[in-house]
């Protein structure tokens, strides 16, 4: 997430109540989660095992919980929560806007497109030319849709990343400030759930189909001409390469890699990233002819097993 504009780092350690460490005049552009963090950018941590991954990364302003050494050409925002503290950034730079009506005054409609009846269109949404939105679907705050899109009924984009930290008295959510990218003649079928970035864009690469019922979570990218069947869950912060064809109920665990036209075949379960140009199958995910290798031979066990009395 960019700001407005940018800010001194002693602006924004009032806003949330922390010291700082670094020059009052630090430039603090934006804020971001540690995985797509650039320069200007502030990154929070607040667990000892990820206070070198943080401070090393790309960000320049790291919000922590412990004084520590502050490396060169960097900022510190020292805060006694860490969690809590970012969420007040994403609540003061993308508060939420409450709307009244189907379309919101503020969205963007291009020539040519058509929406069905009780269809919601959030705040500054932005829908190409050409689209066509069926009844129901539900278009969250800043999403943003391409040209020659088709999204079926009950799809919902938009909604908010399943990101929590547990505490003592319950779990606290992360808020959600990014959005949803769809980019041209992207097809998304019914019932589909596509989560809005933490801070960052949650996309849906160009020439891409979704079948009905398929789930993808927050920041994850899927690339350009893949085709995902029903019932396929990705977790957040995956990168599915361009022509990856995943079949029914594959699930995919939070921060993998799918590479270059890979396929991956029904109720495989990917718990690592995977190379392109391969086939996968089973859980967790093997090149499929090993696996049906393996499967071959364990149904050989009892065969073997009476040849040994």
């Amino acid at each position: 997430m960019k700001f407005p504009k940018v800010y001194p780092l002693k602006e924004i350690a009032a806003l949330i109540g922390a010291e700082f460490v670094g020059h009052e005049t630090f430039p603090v552009h934006g804020m971001n989660e540690i995985h797509v963090v650039e320069p200007g950018d502030i990154v929070f941590v607040d667990h000892p095992k990820y206070y070198d991954k943080a401070l090393q990364s790309a960000a320049t302003i790291v919000l922590i919980n412990k004084q520590v050494e502050c490396p060169e050409g960097k900022a510190l925002l020292i805060s006694d929560d860490p969690f809590r503290d970012f969420n007040k950034l994403t609540r003061h730079f993308m508060p939420f806007q409450q709307a009244n009506v189907s379309v919101a005054p503020s969205a963007k409609i291009g020539e040519g497109t058509v929406i069905q009846p009780n269809t919601f269109v959030g705040n500054n949404v932005v829908i190409g030319k050409d689209c066509l939105i069926h009844s129901n679907v539900a278009i969250y705050d800043n999403t943003i849709i391409g040209n020659n899109v088709i999204i079926h009924s009950g799809t919902v984009l938009g909604g908010d990343a399943f990101y929590y930290k547990k505490r003592p008295e319950g779990f606290d959510q992360l808020l959600s400030g990014g959005r949803v990218v769809i980019e041209d003649n992207v097809g998304i079928g019914a019932l589909c759930t596509i989560d809005k970035g933490v801070t960052g864009d949650t996309t849906i690469g160009a020439g891409s189909k979704l079948d009905n019922q398929v789930h993808i979570g927050h920041d994850t990218v899927i690339g350009k001409k893949c085709l995902i069947a029903s019932q396929t869950g990705i977790a957040g912060c995956c990168i599915i390469e361009d022509e990856v064809t995943m079949w029914g109920q594959v699930g995919v665990t939070s921060g993998a890699t799918i590479g270059t036209k890979a396929v991956i075949l029904a109720q495989t379960g990917v718990a690592k990233s995977l190379a392109g140009g391969k086939v996968y199958f089973g859980s967790p995910a093997e090149e499929s002819r090993e696996k049906l290798k393996d499967m071959a031979y364990v149904k050989r066990i009892p065969e073997i097993l009476a040849k040994l009395k």
